[in-house]
């Protein structure tokens, strides 16, 4: 009882201005867990959204959008109470999403074969468009500059880039396995310079020039330290720029650890330890707070990037996996 009526105190609180919040999707339940980044607590959830996948949010930080593998639907929610405002039938099984950055299109990773990326326009909550690709789609990614969408396949064991605009596929890069997350980095024109891209089978990451398409580089991350196990054939699974892009961050499941590296030069800065399997990551927006996403252990890692300390753990649904971060007006 006491439990409920201090979440209960919470909910009832105004929101302070520009409240940070994490939303954690549990990939075994039925609610996306939201934490206020100001108290590492678990304010407000999403509630009967089954097996929810990806999140991302509308650029006033007003919506958050979840895709639901149990519907094969696309939600839209309202960040300040939780509530669903709509629902997109999608073409297929969905996975991970991202949005335009003026906030007009939703791209959904339809992981259903034969593939696709299904475009949702954010208005009218409708489907417009899926752009076909060759294989099934685990990731979707818009660049830093919003040019363009980046789809990853697992199955078809290939990145597919597309023009945001016209939505076709500009080019393919072909991997020797399953393209997992990536992470991007800006050029100081603000285009994208580089991908970092997890792989199946890969403890670390591969490096992709985005200007002359080629992979230029494969990161092998630290043997020590142990103690943890690689689970569905995926090592080092969630990976992230800081906000000042000056450091990499990439999850271990072989370490049960976050490894830092700095950029440009990929050199290793050290690891914090997180709890077990994890599987996601999230920046708060000034980048002194990472939040990581234990899947093997139903909690949330926080770590404090100055530091480079674990300072909280928040218990989360089961098997938690995708988050992200929304700046709430």
């Amino acid at each position: 009882m006491k439990s409920y009526c201090v979440l209960s105190c919470l909910l009832a609180l105004p929101l302070a201005a520009n409240t940070v919040r994490i939303y954690q999707t549990n990939s075994a339940g039925d609610a996306v867990d939201i934490i206020d980044a100001a108290t590492n607590t678990v304010v407000l959830q999403v509630k009967d959204i089954e097996v929810p996948h990806g999140v991302a949010f509308s650029p006033d930080g007003s919506r958050a959008y979840i895709s639901c593998e149990a519907e094969n639907t696309l939600w839209a929610t309202d960040t300040k109470t939780g509530k669903l405002l709509g629902k997109t039938s999608l073409s297929g099984h969905p996975n991970n999403i991202a949005i335009s950055k003026d906030g007009r299109r939703v791209f959904v990773g339809i992981v259903a074969a034969p593939g696709a990326v299904e475009v949702v326009d954010t208005a009218s909550l409708k489907s417009i468009k899926s752009v076909a690709v060759r294989g099934g789609v685990h990731n979707t990614y818009v660049t830093p500059d919003g040019k363009f969408v980046v789809a990853g396949s697992v199955v078809g064991r290939i990145l597919t880039v597309i023009d945001a605009q016209s939505l076709q596929p500009v080019w393919e890069l072909p991997f020797d396995s399953g393209v997992r997350p990536m992470a991007f980095e800006a050029g100081n024109d603000g285009s994208t310079s580089r991908i970092f891209v997890q792989l199946s089978g890969l403890h670390g990451f591969a490096v992709v020039n985005f200007k002359t398409h080629e992979v230029v580089a494969r990161i092998k991350m630290p043997d020590e330290p142990t103690g943890g196990t690689a689970q569905a054939g995926a090592p080092s699974h969630g990976i992230g720029v800081s906000p000042d892009g000056k450091t990499l961050w990439v999850n271990s499941s072989i370490a049960n650890a976050v490894f830092v590296y700095s950029l440009p030069d990929l050199k290793v800065l050290g690891y914090v330890r997180a709890g077990e399997v994890p599987d996601w990551l999230t920046f708060t927006p000034d980048g002194t707070k990472l939040y990581v996403a234990n899947s093997g252990s139903n909690s949330v890692s926080v770590i404090d990037t100055a530091t480079r300390k674990q300072v909280a753990v928040i218990p989360v649904g089961e098997v938690p996996k995708r988050n992200g971060t929304v700046v709430i007006p």
